[in-house]
């Protein structure tokens, strides 16, 4: 056993390696080294082997194996007598247990192929489930589960190519695997591991060091040292197999023979002690179980499986507020264009037959786009970028009616005005008003006491224009009614007609509202500020009004949820909540949400009490262009206690 201090990881590579906080710094004095006991004598031939998580899964289940000849897949008790086993050669091994059985991840060597595998408590085996054929080598493998339960597996492949998969719902494993996204990750990576409860990917790089990504569906690909090679950290010459445990990661360096410990230390990891591992030949793998008196473990060398138990117990962190996850229940065709193009939607409610109302979602990159409740794409106009639109019925065009769309464009800094027939709902542009902005970024639209529509314009530095539109000529017209300004950049505004305010977002700052009667002062009040449930950017807002209560609905981009808040005085905040994905129907969560909005109209069926749209930043299984999801008002109101 030896206990060894390092330097802190402050050194130019870490620089390079952007924000390396990573934990090898000496261990505080009150910690106590840790010792490890070997149980067995003699190691048990394996290739594979983990603990079977303290789940109550199965009393007497101790150990899960992959055995190096056909024998194949065993469960055996602490006894070492096989409880079931599944024939097969096979490689590499991870689980997840519950109360109902176990979720098993391997890879079939034959066919060289992913596998899962379901056990259940009466000791049947589940028909195999093969993620379909890669284009590269998988040399490791490990399992996530999320907070909604999805059951997803890592693949880890050479020259620093990975993807996930979502290949479970609950414990139940689905018909066909779906993949979720592509990973680039280190090129010499075999290992990897998922803490489910901080949703952390922790992957080796051998001759580097431990990298964290986040595992979530709709994370973006982002990744931080927790240890490097000397000079530069605490391991002493590779990285191999590491174990998670609450609070605690346990890893190897088979070159050194040695078995780093890691204490969580907020969102970082704090070197705890490093054990030297005598008599073992080059030790690759390691699984690790919490128990009363500290960990049990298996390691995995050249020569077998051995058991060992480790009088460590790792502070656990204190547990975070689960924000609920709400199922998209429909998503929308994806925008034409790649890259980050899908920017805000609008409801189009059909007076006549609210079944066949309409979506509309800007495309910042080319135009603007109609879907029907279906998610289905009916029309594209290819007028320009144009960042956010409004909608607003009664608008007087000529000698007719229309129901009207007016939409920000960034090509010509104009408002793009649009007719929506409100028969059938086509879409069709009718002209533009000039701005003098520079660069006209938000927009929303309210409609005044006496009927006139008016748009609501801003700019990237701040400034506001709001406009008194007329059509009474057959073309549009514009009439600036007033101008205020923001400190800094804003984007989403919304208006609360029946009470004639204006919520706006500064981006990094706060929601404001302020009257929007046009000889009324532009005096701002403060709604919520960046900071506790609201993580900036503040991005698209939303007004959800309904038989007995009005709601403020913000992107809280930051953290990728959705904030939901009275929209009277003190604006008292209800919730949040965030778009997840469903595995039933095969649609990816939202994240990086920028325009978003609501509506309290029944349309019917899973609408019935209203429907939230919101846009996807990062849009998942498959990867490609951005797109809108829907989610039924119901589920909001349900998850958040709403009236």
């Amino acid at each position: 056993m030896d206990v060894i201090s390092y330097k802190p990881l402050w050194l130019s590579l870490c620089v390079a390696l952007a924000g390396c906080q990573s934990g090898t710094a000496q261990p505080p004095a009150e910690q106590t080294a840790a010792t490890l006991i070997m149980t067995s004598a003699a190691p048990l031939e394996a290739e594979s082997a983990q603990l079977i998580g303290n789940d109550g899964f199965w009393p007497g289940a101790s150990q899960l194996l992959v055995r190096p000849d056909s024998r194949g897949l065993q469960m055996l008790d602490a006894k070492g007598a096989v409880l079931s086993s599944f024939q097969g050669r096979f490689d590499g091994l991870d689980h997840r247990a519950s109360e109902q059985g176990l979720l098993i991840a391997t890879l079939d060597r034959k066919r060289q192929q992913a596998v899962l595998l379901g056990l259940d408590r009466q000791q049947r085996w589940s028909q195999p489930l093969y993620v379909p054929k890669t284009n590269f080598a998988i040399e490791g493998l490990c399992l996530y589960r999320d907070a909604a339960r999805n059951g997803y597996v890592f693949l880890v492949g050479a020259q620093g190519i990975g993807e996930q998969w979502l290949v479970a719902a609950g414990q139940k494993l689905l018909a066909a695997p779906q993949r979720v996204r592509g990973l680039s990750l280190p090129p010499e990576s075999s290992y990897c591991q998922v803490d489910d409860q901080s949703g952390e990917l922790v992957v080796n790089e051998e001759n580097v060091g431990l990298w964290r990504y986040p595992a979530d569906a709709e994370a973006p690909l982002l990744r931080h040292p927790v240890d490097i090679v000397q000079p530069f950290g605490g391991i002493a010459e590779a990285a191999a197999g590491m174990a998670l445990v609450p609070g605690g990661l346990l890893a190897l360096d088979p070159k050194a023979g040695a078995l780093h410990l890691y204490q969580r230390d907020g969102d970082d990891w704090r070197s705890h002690q490093v054990i030297a591992l005598d008599g073992f030949d080059e030790p690759e793998q390691v699984s690790a179980r919490a128990t009363p008196a500290g960990l049990d473990l298996l390691l995995t060398d050249e020569r077998g499986v051995h058991g060992a138990q480790l009088d460590w117990q790792p502070q656990a962190p204190a547990a975070t507020p689960v924000i609920p996850m709400l199922p998209a229940m429909v998503q929308t065709d994806p925008v034409p264009h790649l890259g980050d193009a899908a920017d805000d939607p609008a409801i189009w409610v059909n007076p006549t037959d609210p079944a066949r109302s309409r979506v509309l979602g800007t495309d910042k990159k080319g135009g603007l786009a109609v879907y029907d409740l279906t998610g289905k794409q009916l029309q594209y106009l290819p007028v320009g970028r144009l960042n956010n639109v409004d909608v607003r019925s009664g608008f007087a065009l000529g000698g007719k009616r229309v129901d009207l769309a007016v939409a920000s464009n960034r090509d010509h800094n104009s408002l793009h005005l649009f007719a929506i027939d409100p028969r059938s709902g086509q879409v069709s542009g009718i002209g533009e008003v000039a701005t003098p902005f520079n660069e006209i970024y938000g927009l929303c639209l309210f409609k005044d006491r006496q009927g006139a529509i008016h748009a609501i314009a801003n700019d990237k530095d701040g400034t506001f224009q709001q406009y008194r539109l007329d059509g009474t000529s057959g073309s549009p017209r514009g009439e600036q009614v007033r101008e205020f300004k923001l400190s800094s950049q804003p984007e989403g505004c919304v208006a609360d007609d029946r009470n004639q305010r204006l919520f706006v977002g500064e981006e990094d700052a706060a929601v404001w509202t302020l009257d929007l009667r046009s000889d009324a002062a532009t005096t701002l009040e403060k709604v919520i500020g960046v900071g506790g449930p609201l993580h900036d950017d503040i991005e698209g807002l939303a007004l959800y009004q309904g038989k007995n209560a009005d709601y403020l609905v913000i992107s809280s981009q930051g953290n990728d949820s959705y904030l939901v808040l009275d929209a009277q005085a003190p604006y008292a905040v209800r919730g949040a909540f965030r778009v997840g994905l469903n595995a039933e129907r095969g649609i990816d969560g939202a994240s990086e949400t920028d325009g978003l909005e609501v509506t309290s109209a029944n349309l019917g069926g899973l609408w019935n009490r209203g429907m939230l749209v919101v846009q996807d930043g990062r849009k998942r299984m498959p990867e490609g262009a951005q797109n809108y999801k829907y989610v039924p008002w119901a589920a909001v109101a349900e998850a958040l206690g709403l009236d």
